[in-house]
């Protein structure tokens, strides 16, 4: 933690197994870690010079560390990472500025960790989630996200982990409070190596966008404020019609 106490926090998820009970690889093995460094270093630019509105300290971006390299079922080990990761932000937050001083907290989750940030978004200090290929299984509760912002972002090519599941789990969370928007990558993949600059690009909007320091793209806003019973298609975007969408009214503003 910064001696300046920081007005926000990305709280960064990387991805991993179904299973596995040992720890994660160290270093440069680890590679779902390192998959999510340039979103790291993305982010890290942003903010540098940005703070949401309204309040002058920095922006902190950090990563959650695992202690186990699978979800491995009910245990579902990286959810309690995450928490223990924001019970953490808050206790260095009370201890340097007292109780009730702890920054509004964006997570930023890639496949596993996107279950894990779906899952964690109940605690006080979490304004919102963008998740990245999302892990969405069938069952997995959505109560915890009303009044919550949810981004979750697909490849409709992602052989991994299903867009399809995303869109559901999209629509289920609307209906129980959240404000979600769902936007499609065609022709990506879920590792995010295709159109990487794009993933890059977008993940950084909608985080800045989130957190209030920089502006959501129009149309995830207007998904963002459907009602509960909004068609799970109303709230599903294509990126590029969204770019497109975006530079149309950027020119017309000029």
């Amino acid at each position: 933690m910064s001696q300046r106490p920081p007005s926000a926090v990305v709280l960064v998820l990387h991805g991993g197994r179904e299973s596995g009970t040992g720890p994660p690889p160290p270093g440069p093995l680890n590679l779902p870690r390192l998959r999510m460094r340039p979103f790291v270093h993305a982010l890290t630019r942003a903010t540098r010079s940005t703070r949401p509105s309204g309040d002058g300290g920095p922006v902190l971006v950090r990563q959650v560390r695992y202690g186990h390299r699978g979800w491995n079922g009910d245990r579902a080990d990286p959810l309690h990472d995450a928490v223990a990761a924001l019970d953490a932000l808050r206790e260095e937050a009370e201890a340097a500025s007292g109780a009730g001083s702890a920054p509004p907290v964006v997570l930023l989750g890639h496949s596993m960790g996107a279950r894990a940030a779906l899952g964690a978004a109940g605690h006080p200090l979490v304004r919102g989630v963008v998740g990245l290929a999302p892990w969405c299984p069938p069952g997995d509760p959505v109560t915890q996200l009303a009044g919550r912002d949810v981004v979750l972002v697909h490849s409709d090519q992602d052989r991994m982990t299903s867009p399809r599941a995303t869109q559901t789990f999209t629509a289920r969370a609307r209906r129980a409070g959240a404000r979600t928007c769902m936007i499609t990558v065609r022709g990506g993949d879920h590792a995010m190596i295709r159109r990487a600059p794009d993933w890059h690009r977008l993940t950084t909007e909608l985080v800045t966008g989130l957190l209030g320091s920089g502006s959501l793209p129009g149309p995830v806003g207007a998904a963002l404020a459907l009602p509960p019973t909004a068609d799970p298609a109303d709230g599903t975007l294509d990126l590029d019609r969204l770019r497109a969408a975006t530079s149309e009214a950027a020119s017309t503003a000029r």
